[in-house]
């Protein structure tokens, strides 16, 4: 793939101006930046990038040939990242959820992920995932308290009645 072309991540970049740098051996900065690699990693079927992104003690547990199957038997369409915590410079951990699609046999699918990671010896390693969006943190609203929108109404009758 040209280093001109649009990146596989979607970000609106050329590839070289995106995950190219970190697909050729410099450090992603970001949790973000990592997972973006990674996906273009899958998109375009660099198998050892996914391998040496894993957290060291995680990788006996990596099948290449599971992998690369997936990696090559699938077209990538897109990503979309639903949302981070932490994962930034200076920080030991991160979590990235996002939504990968690609078609396989063409039929689409997605790969909803919430992503762990974890800064060690200056470099982002991918440590494992949950399957679906993060589970929500922070209180439930009840059905007969206040909407959290501020309207005056109960719960049940605003925003609770499309749950």
């Amino acid at each position: 793939m040209p280093a001109t072309a649009e990146c596989p991540c979607r970000s609106g970049k050329t590839l070289e101006a995106c995950c190219g740098p970190y697909l050729a051996g410099l450090p992603a900065p970001t949790a973000e930046a990592l997972m973006r690699s990674r996906y273009s990693a899958f998109s375009t079927g660099d198998i050892d990038y996914l391998r040496e992104t894993l957290l060291p003690s995680t990788r006996d547990d990596f099948n290449r040939e599971e992998v690369e199957a997936w990696a090559k038997n699938s077209t990538w369409t897109g990503l979309e990242i639903r949302g981070t915590e932490a994962g930034q410079p200076g920080d030991s951990e991160g979590v990235v959820e996002f939504v990968a699609r690609f078609s396989m046999n063409g039929k689409p699918m997605t790969h909803h992920e919430t992503s762990r990671f974890a800064h060690q010896d200056g470099r982002w390693y991918y440590v494992d995932g949950t399957l679906g969006a993060r589970p929500r943190s922070g209180p439930k609203t009840g059905r007969n308290e206040p909407c959290p929108c501020g309207s005056g109404k109960k719960y049940k009758k605003c925003h609770g009645a499309s749950v």
